[in-house]
């Protein structure tokens, strides 16, 4: 008597010719990931984000074809150079706390595209984004075949990812989303939505190349985020930053409140595992929070989404529940920035990819931390300001291992090192080929000065977003 090849569920379907429920919610869910596949290599072969034109003309006319989905929930609207993601999550969690369902739109992911869309404070759904993507990639089509007739470009990654982004909270639907610019301001896509709310993380020198090359230019390009009649909640600022969102502001009617004026981390002290805040908003005072964040900038991004999310609920007149600020903040958290993502040897991942980042990273490690030797793992994209990536973190690292990351556009190994012994000197340098490699290196010199009676020795990996999410996953860390 031969082995019989069928399970008794699959006896029991060929007798009857029809598939159980569990078997049925088996097939959904193996199309719906075949879909998701395809989506993404559809998005992928698409113009990259980093490749961007100054123009809404196409999310524009996607968007009215389908309605404008944008228009059917009130938004709070992210820009600046630095902490836009922190602060985005931080607005988010305030909000889901008061009961509200969120969209948010972040960039870019660290492991799965489904993680820039969230929907009440999760990645949205396979399912979700399957159907989002289907209902918009007609009128994505059409838009594309007449903007090549016409001798134009095709939607690009981030218009599209935009798009379904919106439908999706509309579909949804959300009682607030929650927007972080992709580039710039006023041409990012994001900006067919007018942010009732607008934020303003610090602005510094950055992507030169599409939004200028003075802090001026840059302003100006996202002030653009700041609409009529809106309430924009800015970081402290350069002067010259602050007379462009002035400017602005006059031009459309809305109203700025400041870091330092209207709102300010009133104290803050170290706390296990991040730091006990007291923030001052617009509307109320707020002590004993507890942040699980680490740095002086992450309080600085607090007292923002505390100040942002008193202005969307109250006018900026009605101070919150300081109870459920406490909740929210307790469970806060920013995968990738400043990230404790193994101990024995402690090992830490930041995104910080511009001189501005560093700086942050470089003071917060000071500030919040008590390693008495630091091992850095670097690996930067070649179009950054390496040096001054650079010589932000020199007075940080002990020593430095220079790698790259799998972006196509990472600095090899050998250019880095070059650069890196300019500003480190050569016994401070390692030079190894691969990001798994660097790990493991810097990792065995934290666990020798241990060995040799060092107390307290640690690792940062840094330099860009794809350094930061390679090596969470190489350290067993997927989710975001």
């Amino acid at each position: 008597m031969g082995l019989d090849p069928l399970g008794p569920g699959e006896r029991a379907v060929a007798r009857s010719g029809r598939p159980d429920a569990a078997q049925r919610d088996a097939a959904e869910r193996l199309a719906t990931a075949k879909r998701m596949r395809e989506i993404e290599r559809d998005i992928l072969g698409r113009i990259p984000e980093n490749d961007v034109t100054p123009s809404l003309d196409r999310i524009q006319a996607v968007m009215e074809l389908l309605g404008d989905p944008q228009r059917t929930f009130p938004v709070i609207h992210l820009t600046g150079t630095n902490g836009k993601t922190s602060t985005t999550r931080l607005i988010e969690t305030l909000l889901t706390e008061h009961g509200l369902t969120t969209g948010r739109f972040t960039s870019p992911h660290l492991h799965d595209i489904r993680e820039r869309i969230a929907i009440g404070g999760q990645p949205i759904s396979p399912e979700r984004f399957v159907a989002a993507y289907d209902d918009v990639l007609p009128f994505v089509e059409m838009v594309d075949g007449r903007s090549v007739a016409e001798g134009g470009r095709p939607m690009g990654y981030f218009e599209v990812i935009v798009a379904v982004a919106y439908a999706a909270f509309a579909d949804a639907p959300v009682d607030v989303a929650v927007v972080e610019v992709g580039l710039g301001g006023s041409w990012d896509a994001t900006n067919i939505a007018d942010g009732q709310v607008s934020v303003i993380t610090p602005i510094g020198i950055d992507h030169q190349k599409f939004l200028g090359d003075t802090l001026e230019d840059i302003a100006s390009e996202k002030s653009g985020i700041i609409k009529a009649g809106a309430i924009t909640i800015s970081a402290e600022q350069e002067p010259e930053v602050v007379e462009v969102l002035v400017e602005r502001a006059e031009q459309v009617g809305a109203q700025i409140a400041w870091a330092g004026q209207e709102l300010e981390v009133v104290a803050r002290d170290q706390a296990v595992g991040g730091q006990l805040l007291t923030i001052k908003g617009l509307a109320g005072e707020y002590p004993d929070i507890l942040l699980p964040l680490y740095g002086e900038h992450m309080a600085g991004n607090a007292a923002l989404a505390l100040a942002a999310v008193e202005a969307f609920i109250g006018g900026g007149e009605q101070a919150l529940d300081p109870e459920v600020v406490r909740a929210a903040f307790a469970r806060a958290s920013s995968p990738g920035r400043l990230e404790i993502v193994r101990r024995s040897p402690t090992v830490i991942v930041d995104a910080a990819h511009n001189p501005q980042g560093a700086r942050s990273l470089r003071l917060a490690l000071s500030d919040s931390f008590a390693f008495t030797r630091l091992i850095g793992v670097l690996a930067i994209l070649e179009d950054k300001d390496v040096l001054g990536i650079l010589e932000e973190l020199e007075p940080a690292f002990d020593e430095v291992v220079v790698t790259r990351s799998t972006s196509p556009r990472a600095l090899s190994p050998r250019a880095l090192g070059r650069l890196a012994r300019e500003i480190f000197g050569d016994d401070r340098v390692t030079v190894v080929e691969s990001l798994p490699d660097a790990l493991e290196q810097a990792a065995a010199l934290a666990e020798a000065d241990a060995m040799a009676g060092g107390a307290g020795a640690g690792v940062v990996v840094t330099g860009s977003v794809t350094t930061a999410a390679e090596a969470r996953m190489l350290l067993g860390v997927t989710s975001a």
